[in-house]
C-alpha cells in the first residue's frame, strides 16, 4: 500500500514518506524539471532527502564520553561500523497533519544507549521555496547529547555550478571520518567561486560556512539556506547528484573539544533546525 503523500502549490511539487520522514522528490511546475533528484523508497537513502537525528554523519569508534560516561552508540544495518545519520531516516514516522501544501509528521525513538526522544518534522511549500524544519525534545530521565541536519541530493550535471564561502575544511580517511582542519581548501573542494569542480569522490565538511549555498544550472537557480556555520558536502563520480547537508555540527564534534555545535539536552528540552531551499 502507498503512504506516500503529495503536496503542491503552483511552483513546486514534493512526495513525502512517512518512512524515514523523506521526501522521494521534489519537481518544479514552472521550469518541468526535477530540482531534488527522485527516489523510489526501496532502500534507506533511495530517496530526494532525509532527516538526520539524533546525530549527523559519523562517531568515531561508534562512542562519545558525555558527563564522564561513555556512551555506546547501537549499530544499524545501513553501515557495518557507525550510528550513521542517526535512527531517524530509518524509521518510520506518524503523519500528523497534511493540507495541501505542507505536512507535519513525529517519531518516537527511544534506544538503550540513552537517546529518547520525540521528532516533530515539518515541510511546508510556500511560493517557490521548500520550508524543512526538525524539531527534537529530550523525554529520557538522564540528560543527552543531541544533533541533526538534513540531507539533500540536489541534480546536479555537467552544465551545473555551485558556490558557497566557508573558512575551512575537513578531508577525510578512510573511515570517511575528518582528518585534521585545514585553513587551505584545494582547488576540487574549493566553492569560494562558483565551478562545477570535478566528477569524481568527494566527502568532506566545512567550518565557517555563510548559511547559503548557490547552485546554478542551464534551467533554474537553487539557493539553499541554513542558519548554521557547517555544512557537509557528498558527491560521487557518474552520481549525477550532489549533497549539500546543512548540519548543526562538525562531523565527529562528540570527540572534540567543547562538542561544537551539539546540545546537551534535559528531560522536557529541545532543540530546533531550520533549512530552506528556493528555486528562480
Amino acid at each position: 500500500m502507498d503512504s506516500t503523500v503529495t503536496l503542491q502549490n503552483a511552483h513546486l511539487r514534493m512526495r513525502v514518506d512517512p518512512q524515514g520522514g523523506t521526501l522521494l522528490d521534489l519537481f518544479s511546475l514552472p521550469h518541468q524539471h526535477a530540482v531534488l533528484r527522485a527516489g523510489k523508497g526501496y532502500a534507506a537513502g533511495d530517496c530526494a532527502l532525509f532527516p538526520m537525528l539524533p546525530v549527523a554523519n559519523r562517531v568515531a569508534d561508534n562512542r562519545f564520553r558525555l558527563h564522564g560516561d561513555e556512551v555506546i552508540l547501537p549499530n544499524h544495518n545501513a553501515d557495518e561500523r557507525f550510528f550513521l545519520h542517526g535512527d531517524g531516516w530509518l524509521k518510520r514516522w506518524d503523519l500528523v497533519s497534511v493540507a495541501g501544501d505542507r505536512c507535519v509528521l513525529q517519531l518516537r525513538s527511544r534506544l538503550a544507549c540513552g537517546y529518547d526522544y520525540l521528532a516533530e518534522l515539518h515541510y511546508q511549500l510556500d511560493g517557490a521555496t521548500l520550508n524543512a524544519s526538525l524539531t527534537i525534545t529530550h523525554l529520557g530521565e538522564r540528560p543527552m547529547l543531541y544533533g541533526c541536519g538534513f540531507h539533500p541530493f540536489f541534480v546536479f550535471d555537467a552544465q551545473s555550478t555551485v558556490q558557497f564561502s566557508a573558512s575551512g575544511y575537513w578531508p577525510e580517511d578512510a573511515q570517511h571520518l575528518p582528518l585534521a582542519w585545514q585553513a587551505k581548501i584545494p582547488g576540487a573542494a574549493n566553492f569560494a567561486h562558483a565551478q562545477f569542480g570535478e566528477d569524481a569522490w568527494l566527502n568532506v565538511g566545512y567550518s565557517g560556512w555563510s548559511g547559503k549555498a548557490v547552485i546554478q544550472r542551464d534551467v533554474m537557480c537553487i539557493t539553499l539556506l541554513a542558519q548554521t556555520p557547517w555544512l557537509m558536502l557528498f558527491r560521487m563520480s557518474g552520481g549525477g547528484f550532489l549533497c549539500l547537508e546543512p548540519q548543526s555540527h562538525p562531523v565527529n564534534a562528540h570527540n572534540m573539544p567543547g562538542q561544537p555545535g551539539l546540545r546537551v539536552l534535559a528531560r522536557g528540552e529541545s532543540c530546533h533546525f531550520t533549512m530552506q531551499i528556493i528555486v528562480d
